[in-house]
């Protein structure tokens, strides 16, 4: 008994002995820089990288082919979330309400990007959201783009770089795709319900590669999520799936050389299903592809004016040469699985057997980065103006609310950023319904690039002052009068106007409220600040802010205030006053209204506590503005009652009441 007890204690600390040199020579190896360096054992025992791919669709559209590419996706890993920027949240009610449902916690909506007047987003306004989410490795995709397993394998080896990169990677176009997912199983079968091997899909891919363009819409990027900028400068805004910003970012990111640019076209499977129709357009009368070649043309414009790289509109241009990965077989056999990070989960249910693939991180570690020769754009070299396929006709339908009515604004050069702010604010307070008048055409220019709805006024005045066109001037008083003969041909043209200036700040929308006066009614804001008098005394309608209703008196109203304005020497706003209330004031009605008596049109002058001027109560004088506001529900605040255009940007950044950030072309985020 007591030789087999000495046994038993011998084999115990003959095993303790094993069992701490094993330790000790695998601690060894981990410390041991050839084996830091060695980024299949490290991979072995890191984490796996957290990933959120991005990309935006119309969720009220037709979007079966986009939901395939989406669910195949969520079933790649377990670590991938997908981000979708869409314009239009489905309510819990709606038909579309089980869009989430369908894929559970790992898919989100977000719609706090900013979009155009026709619901395309903006690819600088995706990217500064997609700071906002946690993830180690962030990805931008097409909707309609398969990926597969090896996709997951190529970002784990990216992951493991000790440096930043930018991954890009071109998919294959495939015209039609003969599969469908199996979202129970997890794999693609085919129409007849065969199951389709992960060898087969790749050889499908490799036949069409030659025929692979690194065209926009078929393009992968991917970065490690820190703190370092895709590339040095501001990212001009872009239109998403408009072209062009592929190569901007790539280019820019190499000139930047904060980041390590590469290609992994061939290391990574995946195809683009080019008979997908990705829709954005808010309306049936607008069409693809001739209404919307102007969004591709303004990216190409954009690139120009903000990026060093040279676009010339040639189709043959293709990306600059980056550092290739090629793909090579590798054997995996059974013994050797834990070793393959590529190879796909239990749960898509792929085969593997040879596997086409290279170590992204090995092909890096031996290769340097290479010069690439850029195009610049010469200082002397004209951009061409954009062309804009709308006019005030054919805007006015896209626009307009279910009740006809358009809000609309009148600005020059000089108040662009001004004239944004109004916009970010009313994008805020959801009112799409806007629409801008362009003065020149550098505002007309400046808003087609910022996806708004505008058109330019011909008999505008030309050589507006930048500086010099604040209230009383001669070019305020010329600008002016450009107002209300705007507002009378949309008028005639059957739709309801807001007119509002663009320093008047919305902290709710108006709309229900104004529409609540009913017909054959003009309400206008006061400009009257003393507390103790009649809102309506003489010449104290405000022409910044006003509702018209597009019926038979309003119309023939509004034709007397053009006519007296026209051969007036003052701006059109004592012509409001001077037709609809008389000289004087003599067909006032009370405190707060006016009857215009050829036209029986009554003028409600509106609540000063709802609907403040810049001298009231000196809203602009406290402290805290906007809670004084909230206090008094304010609608609107009015920013006049100063001289001077820096003036009213300072006061109105100063208060806190600015919603644009000309920096980075975006709206502020609240």
């Amino acid at each position: 008994m007591k030789l087999k007890g000495l046994g038993a204690g011998l084999l115990s600390v003959w095993l303790s002995g094993f069992l701490l040199i094993a330790l000790s020579f695998y601690g060894t190896l981990l410390l041991s820089p050839s084996s830091l360096n060695d980024r299949s054992l490290f991979s072995r025992v890191s984490i796996a990288p957290r990933i959120t791919i991005f990309t935006a669709l119309n969720v009220e559209e037709d979007t079966q082919q986009a939901l395939l590419c989406i669910r195949s996706w969520l079933a790649l890993s377990s670590q991938v979330t997908v981000v979708l920027f869409t314009q239009h949240i489905p309510s819990s009610s709606s038909s579309s309400s089980s869009f989430t449902d369908k894929f559970g916690s790992r898919l989100l909506l977000d719609s706090t990007i900013d979009f155009t007047f026709l619901g395309t987003p903006y690819l600088h306004s995706m990217l500064a959201r997609s700071e906002a989410y946690i993830s180690d490795i962030a990805v931008l995709m097409d909707p309609e783009t398969v990926i597969l397993p090896d996709f997951i394998s190529a970002l784990n080896y990216a992951h493991e770089l000790d440096r930043d990169w930018l991954l890009v990677s071109s998919s294959v176009d495939i015209p039609r795709f003969p599969f469908h997912w199996d979202g129970k199983g997890h794999f693609w079968r085919q129409d007849s319900g065969k199951r389709v091997r992960f060898g087969e899909l790749q050889k499908m891919i490799s036949m069409r590669s030659w025929k692979s363009n690194s065209g926009e819409r078929k393009m992968i990027m991917a970065w490690n999520n820190v703190d370092v900028p895709l590339h040095c400068g501001v990212i001009p805004p872009f239109l998403y799936q408009r072209g062009t910003y592929n190569q901007w970012t790539i280019n820019e990111a190499m000139s930047c050389k904060q980041r390590f640019v590469f290609d992994a076209t061939s290391t990574i499977s995946s195809l683009f299903l080019s008979n997908a129709e990705n829709k954005y357009i808010r309306s049936g009368n607008v069409s693809e592809p001739n209404t919307r070649n102007w969004e591709y043309i303004g990216n190409s414009h954009l690139a120009q004016l903000y990026g060093s790289l040279f676009f010339s509109g040639n189709k043959s241009s293709t990306l600059p040469k980056l550092l290739k990965c090629n793909k090579r077989y590798i054997f995996v056999s059974n013994s050797d699985r834990s070793l393959d990070l590529s190879l796909p989960s239990v749960k898509t249910g792929l085969s593997v057997g040879f596997r086409r693939r290279e170590k992204i991180s090995a092909c890096i570690s031996r290769s340097k980065s290479r010069s690439v020769k850029l195009d610049f754009v010469q200082k002397d070299q004209a951009v061409p103006l954009l062309k804009f396929p709308y006019d005030l006709e054919s805007l006015l339908p896209l626009v307009a609310d279910k009740n006809r009515t358009i809000v609309l604004s009148i600005a020059g050069y000089s108040y662009k950023d001004m004239l944004m702010s109004w916009v970010c604010r009313l994008r805020r307070l959801a009112v799409p319904n806007f629409l801008v008048c362009a003065l020149d055409d550098e505002t007309f220019q400046f808003s087609i690039l910022q996806g708004l709805p505008v058109f330019v006024d011909p008999y505008a005045p030309k050589n507006i002052s930048f500086n010099d066109c604040h209230f009383g001037s001669k070019c305020f008083q010329k600008v002016t009068k450009v107002k209300s003969r705007t507002v009378l041909k949309i008028l005639k043209l059957g739709y309801n106007v807001l007119l509002s200036d663009v320093d008047v700040y919305w902290f709710r929308n108006p709309l229900p409220l104004l529409h609540s006066f009913g017909p054959s009614v003009l309400a206008a804001q006061s400009d009257e600040y003393n507390t103790t008098l009649p809102i309506n005394r003489p010449r104290r309608l405000n022409s910044g802010f006003y509702f018209a209703r597009s019926d038979k008196p309003t119309i023939a109203a509004m034709e007397k205030v053009v006519k007296h304005a026209a051969t007036s020497d003052l701006s059109e706003q004592p012509s409001f006053y001077d037709t609809l209330c008389g000289e004087g004031g003599i067909h006032r009605l009370g405190d707060d209204k006016c009857v215009e008596p050829e036209t029986n049109l009554s003028v409600q002058f509106l609540d000063r506590d709802l609907f403040p001027n810049g001298a009231y109560g000196d809203l602009w004088l406290k402290k805290d503005v906007r809670a004084e506001c909230e206090k008094k529900h304010c609608y609107v605040l009015h920013n006049n009652w100063i001289s001077g255009r820096l003036k009213k940007l300072e006061r109105q950044m100063m208060k806190g009441l600015w919603e644009y950030d000309a920096s980075t072309r975006m709206c502020v985020q609240r």
